[in-house]
């Protein structure tokens, strides 16, 4: 803070020498101030291009053709095979002992038969997700590469 007021003391010394050697009124220095301001601001518009006129764009229009998209279609899945054990309450013990002897440590993930219809419909919407997808795309390459390009491929 005492620098700032250090630098507005200098500032005003300096405006108050700058004026008696002008031999200038107070009021006289508002007006070359307000004259200066005006001054930068035109000089400012004229530098920027806000000046008076209108300049007009020239627009070219060329059509390009489309660019193909050469994307590779999708690799299919390959999904590893999962071993379904069902477990009851009569063959829990017998389905426990075979897994001990075989080596393989229980971990039971429940589901009841109206989860395990609740999974059947999920996969069923994701397979129908995937369909409509893969549907999507098809129709914007048909649109990027024409007809006859996409029902080649």
């Amino acid at each position: 803070m005492y620098l700032m007021n250090k630098i507005i003391q200098w500032h005003k010394n300096y405006c108050e020498k700058s004026r008696q050697i002008m031999k200038m009124s107070h009021y006289g220095i508002y007006w070359v101030s307000f004259f200066k301001g005006i001054l930068i601001v035109l000089l400012i518009l004229a530098l920027t291009g806000c000046t008076i006129g209108e300049k007009r764009i020239k627009i070219f229009q060329v059509e390009e053709p489309r660019q193909k998209l050469n994307l590779p279609d999708p690799m299919p899945l390959t999904l590893e095979d999962i071993r379904w054990i069902i477990i009851t309450s009569e063959n829990a013990e017998e389905v426990f002992k075979k897994l001990e002897e075989a080596g393989i440590d229980p971990v039971l993930f429940g589901l009841t038969d109206k989860d395990y219809e609740l999974l059947s419909k999920n996969f069923a919407q994701i397979r129908q997700k995937l369909q409509e997808t893969n549907s999507l795309l098809e129709e914007y390459k048909k649109y990027y590469e024409g007809e006859e390009n996409a029902d080649s491929n």
